[in-house]
């Protein structure tokens, strides 16, 4: 943690001393609105420079730059606007304005304040967007949610989610899309350092345009109630929950709708490259976002919140909850283009879900609920279990052949480590010392 709270207290310690013996009260306060119109132009049009670099991955002749694009397409745009924005303000603002001793000392400090507040949170949350180990630039899950000193770039990012909700959003809200995005772009890259790509070729998943979502049978939900300790998920809260994940255990099933979502993995993700590899992938790298029910009109707009899957369909009525997938090759039949899996939700009651997210720059759209009667068959897949790990091929079944097990991080040596919510998604061999 020390990190970040370094970087946003030198950020301010840094600015508001240039301020104080350098700058002047106008075109400092200037300043920090052009701080601020430079992030809404890095955040609004980051992730669509982005993807036209990112689905050049295969043919690009700097591959290992591939999981840094939206980091160094977001730090581009903001120098841009940034640079292009005070140029012009000081072309207009060449005549100095004095409002006089006091007021200009105490007013240029609180500015350097404010802008260094926002230029470090925008920094963090560039940082969080590539593949950087989770303990950069800072842990954020521990025995509790952390922040950083002034919760910096929640500011950064909340700044953005307000404006798109307004104005600016042309129905595309920020909070929509992303809501909670720090956490999203930490539980993303929570296993960063089992080689599991953060981004993935677009498109790399689908969502059939019909029959994709459906409520859980009541065997499901009763295997849900008996591992109440296990099924501990990661949901993001609702409004006056202060922002902080909901513990679980403590939580009861009866709060939740369970929810089956149908989600396609396209054959062509698969494999081609480690990089940006769709096969392999965490629970907590598949995020269903979902809204209240009758604000559903624009799913792209408004406010969601993220909901994290608790396992697949094993059998029809049977929920695995292995928390890493890996798809290869083999698992498509000749014919298959797309694998699809069931995926398992809770969903808080009074909500539905309207898009479902993979990985850092993909996404769908949910289409509405359909009663369980009409639920289609049963989309189900199985990983190895352990005893399947160590024992022999079974010949006289070729039709359960299954990928070979992912490998395991070292389970690290005890100590202060992920909280039970994160450990939940991701099992516990990421605790830290």
């Amino acid at each position: 943690m020390w990190i970040g709270h370094l970087t946003v207290l030198l950020a301010i310690l840094g600015c508001a001393a240039y301020q104080y013996f350098k700058g002047r009260f106008v075109p400092a306060f200037a300043t920090i609105m052009l701080a601020i119109f430079a992030s809404i132009v890095a955040f609004g049009y980051f992730e669509a420079l982005a993807d036209v670099f990112i689905s050049r991955a295969g043919v690009t002749r700097y591959p290992s730059l591939v999981p840094w694009t939206q980091l160094l397409c977001f730090a581009l745009l903001f120098v841009l606007a940034f640079a292009g924005l005070q140029t012009l303000t000081n072309f207009l603002t060449r005549r100095p304005i004095d409002l006089g001793l006091w007021p200009e000392r105490i007013g240029r400090v609180v500015c350097g304040i404010f802008l260094g507040l926002i230029l470090s949170g925008l920094l963090l949350t560039a940082l969080e967007m590539g593949p950087l180990p989770i303990k950069y630039p800072y842990q954020r899950f521990a025995q509790k949610p952390n922040k950083v000193l002034l919760n910096a770039d929640g500011l950064a990012t909340g700044l953005f989610g307000l404006a798109s909700k307004g104005s600016l959003s042309s129905k595309r809200s920020f909070a929509t899309l992303h809501p909670s995005y720090l956490d999203q772009l930490f539980l993303n890259r929570l296993l960063i350092g089992a080689n599991i790509s953060v981004v993935t070729g677009s498109p790399a998943i689908e969502v059939p345009s019909k029959q994709a979502a459906w409520p859980a049978s009541e065997a499901l939900r009763q295997q849900a109630e008996r591992q109440l300790s296990q099924l501990q998920q990661l949901i993001t809260p609702i409004e006056g929950t202060k922002d902080k994940p909901v513990p679980l255990p403590g939580w009861q099933i009866s709060d939740y709708d369970l929810t089956i979502v149908r989600v396609g993995i396209r054959k062509n993700a698969v494999g081609a490259n480690a990089l940006i590899d769709g096969g392999t992938f965490a629970l907590s790298q598949l995020r269903l976002i979902c809204k209240q029910k009758g604000d559903t009109k624009s799913p792209l707009a408004g406010k969601g919140v993220n909901i994290y899957p608790i396992g697949h369909l094993k059998t029809a009525n049977e929920m695995e909850t292995s928390y890493l997938i890996k798809l290869k090759h083999g698992d498509f039949e000749r014919t298959e283009s797309v694998k699809w899996i069931d995926f398992v939700f809770c969903v808080p009651k009074g909500f539905v879900p309207v898009l479902i997210q993979f990985k850092q720059n993909d996404i769908a759209q949910v289409p509405p609920l359909i009663p369980a009667d009409q639920a289609p068959p049963a989309a189900t897949f199985t990983q190895p279990s352990e005893k399947e790990k160590r024992g022999p091929a079974r010949p006289d079944r070729p039709s359960q052949k299954r990928t070979s097990p992912p490998e395991e991080p070292a389970t690290a040596p005890e100590g202060r480590g992920l909280s039970d919510i994160s450990r939940s998604v991701v099992g516990d061999q990421f605790d830290e010392e």
